[in-house]
């Protein structure tokens, strides 16, 4: 349920009724200023209700009235950001300075302020006013009102803030990174998440999002796999719908990241190096748009951010193509777009398509983009940007039209009927309430992968004498810190949860046994030298503690500077000495079970062939390692399956799901086939598939199909399996994937118990991208596979569809099971 005075409709165009917001709604409790009234507020301080102050009058109405009073500089300014303290504004409240500022006419949005970010060298300076969360609602009302009072028109800001691991302020409720919560394959959790960062941002005073991250992870060197829901667009579809649902239906607008082709820069490369996609245009429609229409279309996101990069050859934050014809035009975006940080400096500066830095400014804003956003002061673009209107060369026309886009969603937001937070009290119930961080614990429980459990080493017995808990990430409190998510958390270690687990009568130990990196990291990823004296110590050292010890759980992998934005790597094998650490231990003879923690499929292959338990942690968020104790020692029942392929080697790249036909098939010269392919995960019970039903098996184009199949618990434990439903159009005009994931759900059955599953296929399910560059679903053979991953099918069938008048193409299947896996 909303605020008391939130209450606003959330269709677009929706109204309010105003509500007088009290002293003490502010950080310096004077009363506020006499323009707020019952049913509006006097932006303009004339004491006339006009039109855009009307919240009775349409939408649309209120803009016209509103632009037709704003000065140049008044439309400039809403097409900025300011950075927020302490990046680029070193005041958390305003001064007297503020009224000769460049925002003393407005801003369109003000980012990140005081939200507690350390920035990524954790460099930062903490604000004042960040805890409590009623004094930080407080201090954010006192911003606005800047705004609101002082400001010749009274325009709201919209506060922008990160949200994809949970909101980003100091102690916000902690999930697991994008590629942890994909591996839950639950809709239902993912809503939940969105909704949970939606509260808290409102209750904090943030309106606006930058959530989810919708690119696809192609090519797992790249350093923010770990920030997305994986490597298949309906995947990331699916899931990405939900998050955007989740936050808008707390009135906050969900910003998508980041349109578009940005995840795969030539090389995995990131940092300085975000440009050049090598993907063709169909792969563009079929793979990396998909999200980002669907999200658009089918949840109504608001906001979108534009990204880096260019695609073959024009920078997207000058691509009319992207920013408009597709963004706008195809998808139907209402909302407004911002730039990454410094997109628009690179147009001039990294691709060169601009000869001056004002050009840069000019083609970015004549391609649709309506906010920028760098962490320089908000004059250096806003200046240029009148100077272009002034001299002609940008039409005041293109100027109206970003404004309006930024105005439709502050109305929407609500923000010039209720532009505070109504009751910043209320924030310490909200932010951190009971029920989000058990959404926290739940995404933890079911993000954790299974990968391999030879001979049910797990779970574990919890009567051992003695354990060892080995490894770099065992006891790393700041491992899994962010500089996306909330910062200064508590973050339990495995260690920790393990002793807590096994209680004082168990000797849990540790050894670290190595550094996460060696001294020559990154240059070890290419050739790595014997371990020093120093480094062959630690090792032995933690080969002496596993003695005596029962079993040994190592817990290796990576940390959020290995894999993190502009931290790409060339090797997807355990950095630095763990893998020989892994190898000093398992020598031992003890049973080992590797607990991998990671933002990025490594290449185990040895712990693969050797280790007799894998479990996949990925960053999981403050409630992670709670959640690897109760998997460990046999309280949960895993059941994560991964949204993304683990190659056997970095050679291999790319080698991803879905594929093209053949692409990925065995070649004398080169080891075959995935480690772990996409959709795997093991549970500690076993599920059988029968009596798979397709109905009907003949349709016309634009039809639906139902498919239907038992699933049985044949095992001893309770547990959830993830049904899978992969679909292939047999024959085509042109070649797509062989196979496409388009359906999933999560059954939990007691042991013994069988469910009945039905999943529905539609026309944009079988759809492909023509040679006419339309989306189309052809006559012909369908076959349709449920199992429990990509490359475990249970059952499979077939159905047609037929043309207008019932024909359907000849095709004959191929029966050589090297060409076709039937």
């Amino acid at each position: 349920m909303l605020p008391r005075y939130l209450a606003i409709s959330l269709l677009l165009g929706g109204s309010a009724i105003a509500a007088v917001p009290s002293a003490e709604d502010f950080v310096n409790r004077t009363a506020p200023a006499a323009i707020y009234h019952d049913g509006w507020n006097d932006l303009n301080k004339n004491g006339v209700k006009d039109p855009y102050e009307d919240a009775a009058l349409p939408v649309d109405r209120r803009i016209d009235d509103l632009l037709a009073r704003m000065s140049l500089e008044e439309k400039t300014a809403q097409m900025v950001t300011l950075y927020g303290f302490p990046r680029v504004v070193q005041d958390e409240l305003p001064t007297p300075e503020w009224a000769t500022s460049f925002w003393k006419d407005g801003i369109g949005n003000i980012d990140e302020h005081m939200n507690g970010c350390t920035g990524f060298n954790n460099d930062l300076k903490r604000p004042k006013h960040d805890m409590p969360y009623s004094l930080h609602a407080r201090a954010i009302n006192e911003v606005q009102r800047f705004f609101v009072e002082r400001t010749r028109l009274g325009i709201p800001v919209d506060f922008t803030n990160e949200g994809i691991r949970g909101l980003l302020h100091t102690q916000a409720t902690s999930f697991p990174a994008q590629l942890g919560v994909a591996a839950a394959f639950d809709r239902e959790l993912v809503r939940e998440i969105g909704r949970a960062t939606g509260r808290e941002a409102r209750a904090l005073g943030y309106t606006n999002v930058y959530s989810p991250i919708l690119d696809l992870a192609r090519d797992p060197r790249w350093g923010r796999t770990t920030e997305t829901y994986g490597e298949d667009p309906y995947l990331v579809s699916e899931l990405g719908i939900e998050q955007v649902r989740g936050i808008q239906e707390q009135n906050v607008v969900s910003t998508l990241k980041h349109f578009a082709v940005y995840s795969v820069p030539k090389g995995g490369r990131d940092g300085e190096a975000r440009t050049d996609p090598q993907v063709t245009w169909r792969e563009v429609q079929m793979v990396f748009l998909t999200p980002f229409r669907r999200a658009i279309q089918e949840a109504g996101a608001l906001g979108v951010m534009a990204s880096y990069n260019d695609y073959d050859g024009v920078p997207i934050e000058g691509s009319s193509l992207f920013l408009t014809d597709i963004l706008r035009k195809e998808y139907g975006f209402k909302g407004y777009v911002v730039s990454d940080s410094a997109a628009v400096e690179f147009i001039h500066q990294k691709h060169r398509v601009a000869g001056t830095p004002i050009e840069a400014i000019r083609q970015s804003v004549e391609a649709g983009l309506n906010i920028r956003t760098h962490f320089t002061p908000p004059q250096a673009y806003g200046e240029p940007l009148r100077e272009l209107v002034r001299s002609g060369r940008l039409a005041q026309a293109t100027i109206d039209s970003r404004v309006r886009d930024i105005l439709r969603v502050k109305y929407w937001l609500g923000l010039f009927d209720r532009p505070y937070v109504p009751s910043p009290a209320q924030a310490e119930q909200q932010v951190r309430a009971p029920a989000h961080l058990a959404a926290a614990e739940r995404a933890a429980h079911e993000s954790i992968v299974l990968l391999k459990n030879a001979n049910d080493v797990l779970p574990l017995r919890k009567d051992l004498k003695r354990v060892l808990v080995a490894g770099p990430m065992a006891d790393n409190g700041h491992g899994w810190w962010s500089r996306y998510g909330p910062q200064r958390i508590e973050f339990v270690t495995p260690l920790a949860a393990i002793r807590v687990k096994l209680g004082a009568g168990v000797d849990v130990r540790f050894a670290k046994g190595c550094e996460l990196v060696d001294d020559r990291f990154p240059e070890s990823d290419v050739y790595r030298e014997p371990p020093t004296a120093a480094e062959r110590a630690d090792i032995e050292a933690a080969v002496k503690a596993a003695a005596d010890v029962d079993v040994i759980v190592a817990v290796l992998g990576e940390n959020e500077i290995l894999s993190q934005e502009s931290a790409s790597r060339i090797s997807l094998d355990l950095p630095g000495h763990q893998d020989d650490l892994l190898r000093a231990l398992h020598a031992t003879g003890k049973p080992v079970v590797l607990v991998l923690t990671n933002g990025r499929p490594l290449s185990v292959n040895w712990a693969a062939k050797h280790v007799p338990a894998i479990v996949e942690l990925w960053f999981p968020g403050e409630r992670g390692s709670v959640a690897l104790a109760d998997i460990l020692f046999g309280d949960y029942n895993p059941s994560g399956r991964l949204p993304i392929t683990f190659p056997q080697s970095v050679g291999q790249i790319p080698f991803n799901f879905p594929a093209h036909p053949g692409s990925q098939a065995r070649d004398r010269g080169q080891v075959f086939g995935p480690l772990y392919p996409f959709g795997h995960g093991l549970s500690y019970t076993t599920f059988s598939y029968a009596n798979l039903q397709i109905t009907p098996e003949r349709i016309l184009p634009g039809a639906t199909v139902e498919v239907s199949c038992d699933i049985t618990n044949t095992g001893k434990l309770a547990g959830d399996e993830v049904v899978q439903l992969y679909l292939r159009d047999d024959y085509t005009s042109v070649a797509t994937f062989d196979w496409q994931l388009r359906g999933f759900t999560r059954v939990h059955l007691a042991p013994g118990e069988t469910k009945r599953v039905t999943l529905k296929l539609g026309a944009a399910d079988m759809a492909l991208y023509d040679t006419s560059h339309r989306w189309t679903v052809e006559p012909g053979r369908f076959t349709v596979m449920l199992g429990a991953s990509s490359a475990q099918a249970h059952v499979h069938g077939t159905f047609l569809v037929t043309a207008p008048d019932g024909s359907v193409p000849e095709e004959r299947p191929v029966k050589d099971p090297r060409l076709d896996p039937r």
